[in-house]
């Protein structure tokens, strides 16, 4: 049976979701056969959060117990929101966040993507962790990791040297430290 990943595309539109496609191709490269990785499409519904936090819980919730959560961009932000804030039903292996964007700021647009002040206290610590960002990322400025170190110090952080938000569509890294689990 192979080990199932959902991998969580950024930005809110069809182009975002195809220019991430080529993450999820990397993944599925690095990682192999005994991995399966659903890949939906998250269309923007309207509602100030695009529907992102419905529609990861519902994703999540339609997997099985062991499902390892991978996600990128506005995605990562979304997935830490879900999870923070819903009570998820299904034992995660293992989350793996690249290039998150840490939303601040008083704009009424921004609001939507604000995680809780209390997210990291709701974080289960039990579940491996991953955040990954390049020095070089232009849309998600590096010191947003900073954030993260600060907020989830039980984390694994890779700081990447170069590779821009969408890491040159190279997820190596990922793939390792997902191969690195220890999956039941």
């Amino acid at each position: 049976m192979a080990n199932r990943i959902i991998f969580f595309h950024g930005g809110g539109s069809k182009e975002d979701y195809d220019a991430d496609k080529k993450l999820v191709e990397s993944l599925e490269d690095s990682l192999g056969a005994p991995y399966s990785i659903h890949y939906p499409f998250l269309p923007n519904d309207g509602s100030p959060d695009l529907g992102r936090r419905k529609q990861i819980k519902e994703a999540i919730s339609d997997s099985e117990d062991g499902v390892i959560l991978v996600a990128h961009s506005l995605g990562a932000s979304m997935l830490l929101a879900c999870l923070s804030e819903f009570n998820i039903e299904r034992r995660i292996a293992g989350i793996f966040l690249i290039a998150t964007p840490f939303w601040e700021g008083s704009e009424d647009w921004v609001a939507p993507f604000k995680l809780r002040q209390d997210f990291a206290e709701t974080i289960d610590k039990n579940i491996p962790l991953f955040l990954y960002h390049c020095q070089d990322d232009e849309e998600v400025p590096f010191i947003q990791l900073a954030n993260y170190q600060r907020e989830l110090p039980w984390a694994t952080f890779r700081e990447i040297p170069s590779g821009g938000h969408q890491l040159n569509n190279d997820v190596h890294v990922v793939a390792k430290d997902i191969l690195s689990l220890k999956l039941a």
